[in-house]
């Protein structure tokens, strides 16, 4: 009995250890990507761009964000705005940006063909056939850009190989409890597992914030139609892309997205959706999430260790290595401020973390605005259409 005892310790002893691995690991990608300065800037190549911006309502910051894609230091680009409707909130503001910026092309569209689920893929369907140039650049309704942003995500597109573009974001969060532990979260762990994922095997999966194309990679990966009812957009554009033999490129020039108030019920019903998109994603490596996460394990340790040095040891290892690593990516790398100022939110954001991973498994729906739906393979069902089929 004892023996038993003795072996099981072990095991966990060997198996907390992991985490501190993958956060070594995660630390010497980051080294590795935003080490090197990746290719200058190509001055001379500018081709015409089509800015394709989805929207669906305003948040607090969007018209420095809208706006600052009309700053922009780029010879030819046009702006092409979505909404789903004419009493969108977004719409009004939209309109007083054309007034202000009228040197800007600037065009909005309404009501998309109702491809699938993804109301998102819909209106950038509908954007993608009213685009008069090759090359589009998609951003969500949150995301905000710096004067060079065109310049740096469309460069890479010189190379015919090159089949997206896409980019990591810092956060600008209002001050929240809510947003500032979503924003710890991305940045101090989502990315890292980016760059792991690009390390281990390239990236083949873009960044919904911003990504960079051209209309003949959408054709190639045949259409936004094809993933209009997909909950991972996103991940879904770059994979088909890579599929059809396209190269994604990750920037090392990051955008900023917004990180609103939230309360309780919606940050809850935000990291089970995300949680349950990479799940639907990558079950495989969602599975093996559990093995980088340090805290539970740590804490687990720490319970069965033979003696208090050793698990003193753990829970020092966890708290150095753990916010080493969220320093190097998310502060170092990303540049992201709201990480920088509230480093000590990362444990907890480990353990809340930990509850929503295990709360994943354990439904295939989720509530996205105010429909939910239910997911099958990696597609969003509606759930008043199941029922319907259903009865």
């Amino acid at each position: 009995m004892i023996w038993h005892y003795a072996l099981w310790r072990e095991v966990v002893l060997l198996a907390a250890a992991a985490p501190f691995v993958y956060y070594l690991l995660a630390i010497f990608a980051a080294l590795r990507f935003f080490g090197r300065k990746q290719g200058p800037t190509l001055a001379e190549y500018n081709p015409p761009a089509s800015l394709l911006k989805p929207v669906r309502g305003v948040d607090f910051g969007s018209y420095e964000n809208f706006t600052s894609f009309c700053r922009l230091d780029y010879p030819e680009y046009e702006i092409l705005f979505a909404v789903n409707d004419e009493s969108d909130p977004a719409v009004p503001l939209i309109h007083q940006i054309m007034g202000e910026f009228p040197q800007r092309r600037i065009r909005l569209f309404t009501s998309a063909d109702d491809l699938g689920a993804n109301r998102k893929v819909n209106k950038l369907a509908m954007l993608t056939q009213e685009a008069r140039h090759d090359v589009l650049v998609l951003t969500d309704g949150d995301v905000r850009v710096g004067r060079n942003y065109l310049r740096e995500i469309i460069a890479p597109l010189r190379e015919k190989r090159i089949g997206a573009v896409t980019s990591f974001y810092r956060a600008v969060a209002q001050d929240n409890f809510g947003a500032k532990l979503e924003a710890v979260g991305a940045a101090s762990d989502f990315f890292a597992g980016v760059l792991m994922a690009r390390w281990k095997e390239g990236i083949r999966f873009t960044l919904g914030g911003s990504v960079a194309t051209r209309k003949e990679w959408v054709q190639k990966m045949g259409g936004f139609k094809s993933i209009a009812d997909v909950l991972a957009d996103d991940y879904e554009l770059g994979m088909g892309i890579s599929k059809a033999g396209g190269e994604i490129v990750l920037s090392q020039d990051p955008v900023s997205t917004m990180y609103p108030a939230q309360t309780l019920r919606s940050f809850w019903e935000h990291q089970l959706r995300w949680a349950r998109t990479v799940r639907s994603c990558r079950p495989f490596s969602y599975l093996g999430l559990l093995f980088t996460q340090g805290l539970p394990w740590t804490l687990l340790a720490a319970a069965c260790a033979p003696t208090t040095w050793i698990g003193g040891a753990y829970f020092a290892a966890y708290v150095v290595l753990r916010l080493a690593m969220a320093w190097t990516v998310g502060v170092w790398g990303v540049g992201d401020e709201v990480l920088k100022r509230n480093l000590w939110l990362v444990p907890a954001r480990d353990a809340i973390y930990l509850v929503v991973w295990l709360a994943s498994f354990g439904s295939n729906r989720i509530r996205w605005g105010s429909v939910e739906y239910a997911i099958r393979k990696g597609r969003m069902i509606p759930m008043a259409r199941r029922e319907q089929t259903a009865s």
